[in-house]
């Protein structure tokens, strides 16, 4: 209801109050002037004295045509002011008048015969500046041919919003005929548009006349009412010369198109951003839980709101796996993530735990079929067929998943097994953009996994093969007491060749050897073997040290050009000393009561394998209550400090000759060993104590 309009109870017709003139009127300046039978002027409108020039004392009861018509055209005007007085006829039409001034305009006449109730007839002539009348038609037609053939929707709603007319590019856009438009308001020709937020824009445009542009609206027509349509709305306000509020215009342009080529470009930016995330995310090491985890981390929330990355477990062994169409799937969670949602995560398997999946399961046909199972609505039935059991469906109704996406992992031709996503929170079901990115995800990640697979059994491998051949705890030997510790490589890179061995000998002596196999993995642990045996058969023969080594260096020359380093010292707690041989090795250190921690002076060498280079015995005192310390190179260097400072920490922290030689190990490898030293560590501690 308009400002002028009041509601009136029963259902009656709104009474309506004074209203503003328009101005139309005034922008023409229609002048008014009456001539009696004979011509002569008896009213003159102020209009008319602007558009003539003559003021109502100069022209009231002058002949009109002597006053304002050229000689020429005194006859034509007497003619044509008879017939109209005669016939009673109107006439219309533009005729030049002359101005007070002397000037000649165009004025457009409507010319009629008036009657009083004396019977006595007038002649009243309405006129207007030709030239006004033109502008204002010209301007008309344009408006109206603009609207007419303008492909936007353009429409004119009174002040109470409701249609007073529409262009056909609108009625063709609604789906409703221009005549069905007229009189009613949007809500009721549009009822499937979301008109709540479009009304407050045409209501703020017609309280403050601030114009509002692009407005979305979104919504079904009668044209499409399968589709949902976007639009582009634009509100002005319409004012006339007197500034009364006519209504509003808007114009109506369909995006929908254009808005989903948006979204579609949107989408593949966020896909190729989210793609170029993984690539520096996933696969930072060669650990096959922490790739899983960094997977599953790319994938929420970006993607899902609860992410698990499930491998086939003879596949986390090391084992090929193909699944029959009957066989189930035994699936190992290697890691799970979940934005914000507790409940969802109880519903998915723990990382590290193995679950059996029956052959009906969807992960079950994605893992076997190397297809993606994609559910945009789950439903009850769906859930049963998600979760391993029961139990786990129930679960995971509770979360409130309503909608699943499964890709396979697969690299090099094999199927690893599967990413799981879910959307709980995310109220947008899976499409076919997500399933896009959810392969290129998988694809990327499968490969980096698969690395990390291979890389983690032969690390394995290498691993048992290195503890195998080392001895599980040192030998017991007379006056020796002994402590060490192997500390393998961290899981960015594969296991040394590090040993120690503990060897007696006759007449109570022992044989102390710490070694480093240069390389690293399964040759570098079968190289370490190798030179252990050879150590313990050259050992048994009671070679002097330096001997001993030169005996090893042939037997490492010959092992397929290997480079190791090695200590070899042989305590005689008879004579209280010891006597010592280095080949390239980092020099032992000894702890004596009452004096501080020393590294021994030995003569260093030249690694085994070298060959032609002569080695060295070096007698050291050691008695009972000395610490002798033997060390591989991980325990000490880095690539942040020199390797003299490290030698004086390691020096530091043997401050206390009375610490027991387990806890001294602890401490040396807490204090000493960096996380980012990709070495392995061998460290062996001997300490001398009284015969019995």
């Amino acid at each position: 209801m308009s400002p002028a309009e009041a509601a009136v109870p029963g259902g009656q017709e709104p009474v309506r109050g004074p209203v503003r003139p328009g101005g139309l009127l005034d922008v023409l300046s229609v002048a008014s002037v009456v001539l009696d039978a004979k011509g002569r002027i008896v009213l003159w409108s102020p209009q008319a004295e602007e558009l003539f020039g003559y003021s109502a004392r100069e022209a009231l009861g002058q002949y009109a045509a002597r006053l304002m018509v050229d000689e020429r055209h005194i006859e034509l005007v007497g003619k044509l002011f008879a017939d109209v007085m005669s016939t009673g006829r109107s006439w219309a039409g533009g005729f030049p008048i002359r101005h007070k001034d002397g000037t000649t305009h165009v004025v457009e006449f409507r010319n009629m015969r008036l009657m009083d109730d004396n019977g006595d007839v007038f002649a009243l002539g309405l006129a207007a500046d030709q030239s006004t009348v033109r502008r204002l038609e010209q301007e008309v037609a344009l408006s109206e041919r603009i609207v007419k053939q303008s492909p936007i929707g353009l429409a004119v709603l009174d002040a109470d919003l409701r249609y007073v007319s529409v262009n056909p590019a609108l009625e063709q856009m609604n789906g409703v005929p221009a005549k069905d438009h007229v009189g009613r308001t949007i809500r009721e020709v549009l009822p499937c548009v979301n008109y709540d937020a479009l009304e407050s824009a045409y209501l703020r445009v017609l309280r403050t006349g601030e114009p509002v542009i692009d407005e979305p609206a979104v919504g079904r027509t009668p044209a499409d009412p399968d589709e949902e349509h976007i639009w582009a709305v634009s509100i002005y306000r319409l004012e006339d010369a007197l500034d009364n509020v006519l209504g509003v215009a808007t114009s109506v342009v369909d995006i929908t198109e254009p808005y989903r080529a948006g979204i579609e470009a949107e989408n593949a930016r966020r896909r190729l951003a989210v793609i170029a995330d993984a690539s520096t995310r996933i696969g930072t090491t060669l650990d096959l839980e922490r790739t899983a985890r960094e997977l599953a981390d790319v994938a929420v929330p970006e993607l899902a709101d609860v992410a698990a990355v499930d491998l086939l477990d003879t596949v986390v062994e090391g084992r090929r796996s193909t699944l029959g169409p009957g066989e189930p799937a035994m699936l190992r969670t290697l890691a799970v993530r979940a934005e914000r949602e507790p409940d969802a995560v109880q519903a998915v398997d723990e990382p590290g735990t193995v679950a059996r999946y029956a052959p009906d399961r969807l992960v079950t046909r994605c893992v076997r079929t190397a297809e993606a199972v994609v559910v945009p609505h789950v439903t009850d039935e769906d859930l049963t067929r998600i979760a391993p059991s029961h139990e786990a469906a129930a679960e995971l109704g509770r979360a409130g998943v309503h909608s699943y996406l499964a890709v396979p992992l697969i690299a090099r031709g094999e199927v690893l097994g599967a990413l799981d996503l879910r959307r709980t929170r995310n109220p947008a079901p899976f499409d076919d953009d997500d399933l896009l990115l959810a392969r290129e995800l998988a694809a990327r990640a499968a490969v980096q996994i698969d690395n990390a697979r291979w890389y983690q059994n032969a690390r394995t491998t290498a691993l048992t093969l290195q503890r195998s051949l080392l001895p599980a705890h040192p030998r017991v030997t007379p006056g020796l007491e002994v402590a060490s510790r192997y500390q393998p490589a961290g899981a960015t890179v594969e296991v040394g060749g590090d040993w120690f061995d503990v060897i007696p000998l006759d007449d109570g002596r022992t044989a102390l050897v710490v070694g480093d196999v240069m390389g690293s993995g399964i040759n570098a642990a079968a190289t370490m073997g190798r030179l252990r045996t050879a150590t313990t058969t050259l050992t048994s023969l009671g070679l002097d040290p330096a001997v001993l080594l030169e005996h090893l260096d042939k037997t490492t020359s010959g092992l397929d050009h290997s480079i190791a380093t090695c200590v070899y010292a042989v305590y005689d707690p008879h004579l209280r000393r010891c006597r010592i041989a280095n080949a390239g090795h980092l020099p032992p250190a000894r702890v004596r009561p009452g004096r501080p921690p020393e590294l021994l002076d030995l003569p260093t060498g030249v690694p085994l394998g070298v060959g032609g280079v002569p080695f060295s015995t070096t007698t050291v005192d050691f008695e009972p209550g000395d610490e002798l310390v033997l060390y591989t190179d991980g325990l000490v260097e880095t690539r942040t400090h020199s390797l003299d400072e490290r030698l004086d920490e390691l020096l530091a922290l043997l401050d206390d000759p009375a610490r027991p030689l387990e806890e001294a190990c602890d401490l040396l490898l807490r204090e000493l060993h960096h996380p980012d030293n990709h070495d392995d560590v061998a460290l062996l501690i001997a300490r001398a104590g009284e015969l019995p």
